[in-house]
């Protein structure tokens, strides 16, 4: 599966038109500048850290991505420039499980912007053969908890942090 065959254009509910493509390396700029306009709290979910600045080694983390295990789909208003999202997906060697981390940009959220990156990324999943899709959350992180749960994910403790909750898909194969 190459990474080009899952660029689309997509509409949310609200009628929001963005373009999806997986990330590369020349949009390490683009994505710092993105991560200015996500506010502190969700940079706090994101992060799950207090962190208020993307450091330049995430940023090349977030962008040197082997497209096999690590895909970071990064959403582009219809300008085509400017990054509003970024969906990551970081699986184990077999591509058994895979982490799913969203963050969207300010002015974009409660559009339904994350809402259809999850879908596609599940997606994306699915058709590598992933069978488990997880999110770690903060407990506090209500809206993403209640997204994840309205697209089939179940919450589960998390053993090693009391302040985060397991969020759990089992995919279709």
């Amino acid at each position: 599966m190459k990474p080009d065959d899952w660029s689309r254009d997509i509409t949310t509910r609200t009628g929001l038109k963005f373009h999806v493509r997986p990330v590369c390396s020349e949009d390490e700029a683009g994505l710092a500048e993105f991560f200015k306009h996500v506010t502190p709290e969700d940079l706090r979910f994101r992060f799950l850290s207090g962190l208020r600045e993307v450091s330049h080694d995430r940023l090349v983390a977030m962008t040197s991505v082997d497209h096999r295990q690590t895909e970071n789909f990064l959403a582009f208003a219809e300008d085509g420039k400017t990054i509003i999202a970024s969906a990551m997906l970081a699986c184990d060697a077999a591509l058994e499980k895979g982490e799913v981390a969203i963050s969207v940009r300010a002015g974009y959220k409660h559009k339904g912007l994350g809402w259809e990156l999850l879908r596609h990324i599940s997606r994306y999943a699915e058709a590598k053969g992933v069978k488990t899709l997880e999110s770690v959350e903060s407990r506090q992180n209500h809206d993403a908890i209640e997204l994840e749960r309205e697209q089939g994910f179940v919450a589960v403790e998390h053993q090693d942090d009391p302040g985060s909750v397991l969020i759990r898909k089992q995919l279709r194969q």
